[in-house]
C-alpha cells in the first residue's frame, strides 16, 4: 500500500481531462481507464472485442466519481483509417475535445524467425505500429486546434532492446519510439506532450496468450521475472504523463535493463548471450540445424 501512494498521481490533475484510450476493453488500457474514471475524467475507451468492451463500458460508469462524467465506447479496429477516423469524430462530437490520447492496443506472436508467416509481421506491424499513426493522425487536428494537450505511446522494453523470439513483435515496437522521438519534436510549438512507455511483461490477456507461443529460449530469458499488474504499471504511467515525460519506463527491473542497455549494453547482453550458450551446451541441435 505505501508503494501505490507513492506512486499516486494527483487526482486534481486528471480531474475533468477528455481521454481517448484504445485497447481499452482489457490489460494496461483497460487499468488505465479505471484509474482515469475513478479520478472523475472523462473516458472514452477503444476496442474490437465488442463483448468485452460492452462489459468494460458497464464497469467503468459504475466506477464514476462524479454523476456528470462522461464514460464511453465505441468499436472500432485502429488498423482501419478510415474507422478510426470516423471514431474521431463521433468521440469529438461528445467530448467537444480531447486532452489525452493513449495509444495501448496492441498484439503480439513470439516463435522463431525461420517459422514465422509473413503475415505475422504484416499484422503486427498494422496493430502496433500503424494503429497508433491512424488514431493520432484521426485525433491530432483538435490537439492543434487547442493548442494543449498529451499523446502516450505504449511501445514495450522489446522497443529499446530485442531479444530471442521477438523479430516481428519487437521491429513493431522500435518504430513507436522513433516514431514519438520524431513527432514529440514537430509537436513542441504546440504544447502538446508526447510520451512512449516501455512496460515489461504484464498479467493480461495478452501475455497469457503470448505465452502459449514462446520458444523454449524465450521462456529462458525472460520468463524468471514475474509479470508487473496492470494496474501498478498503468499508474506509474500516469504518474510519467503528469510528470510531462517523454520516456517512461514502469518497474524497477525494467528501469534496470533500460539503464544497463543505455550504459552498459556488453554487460546486459553478456548475462543473456551467457543464458543461451549454457542452453545450447545442453542441446544437441537447435531450430535452424
Amino acid at each position: 500500500m505505501g508503494f501505490l501512494i507513492n506512486e499516486m498521481p494527483s487526482m486534481k490533475w486528471y480531474h475533468g481531462k477528455r481521454a481517448v484510450i484504445t485497447g481499452g476493453s482489457s490489460g494496461i488500457g483497460k487499468a488505465v481507464a479505471e484509474w482515469l474514471v475513478s479520478w472523475g475524467a472523462d473516458v472514452c475507451i477503444l476496442a474490437r472485442n465488442v463483448p468485452r468492451l460492452e462489459e468494460t463500458l458497464k464497469a467503468l460508469q459504475q466506477k464514476k466519481r462524479f454523476s456528470h462524467q462522461k464514460i464511453i465506447a465505441f468499436s472500432c479496429d485502429v488498423t482501419s483509417a478510415q474507422e478510426v477516423q470516423k471514431t474521431a469524430e463521433k468521440t469529438i462530437e461528445t467530448f467537444g475535445g480531447i486532452d489525452l490520447l493513449i495509444n495501448s492496443a496492441g498484439n503480439t506472436h513470439p516463435g522463431y524467425f525461420i517459422q514465422l508467416p509473413h503475415a505475422i509481421f504484416q499484422d503486427l506491424m498494422e496493430v502496433n505500429f500503424m494503429g497508433t499513426v491512424h488514431c493520432i493522425r484521426a485525433f491530432l487536428p483538435y490537439f492543434l486546434k487547442q493548442k494543449q494537450g498529451h499523446i502516450a505511446n505504449i511501445s514495450s522494453i522489446l522497443g529499446f532492446m530485442g531479444i530471442f523470439g521477438y523479430t516481428a513483435y519487437s521491429a513493431s515496437k522500435f518504430a513507436l519510439l522513433g516514431f514519438s522521438q520524431s513527432l514529440r519534436q514537430e509537436l513542441l510549438p504546440y504544447h502538446i506532450q508526447i510520451s512512449v512507455c516501455f512496460p515489461p511483461d504484464t498479467d493480461t490477456p495478452m501475455l497469457q496468450k503470448e505465452n502459449q507461443y514462446k520458444p523454449e529460449e524465450t521462456q529462458l530469458l525472460a520468463g524468471k521475472i514475474r509479470p508487473m499488474s496492470a494496474r501498478v504499471v498503468a499508474l506509474q504511467l500516469l504518474k510519467g504523463i503528469q510528470r510531462g515525460k517523454f520516456v517512461i519506463v514502469p518497474g524497477f527491473l525494467s528501469k534496470l535493463s533500460y539503464f544497463l542497455y543505455h550504459h552498459f549494453s556488453f554487460l546486459l547482453w553478456g548475462i543473456l548471450d551467457g543464458e543461451l550458450k549454457k542452453y545450447y551446451s545442453r542441446k544437441e541441435k537447435s531450430v535452424y540445424q
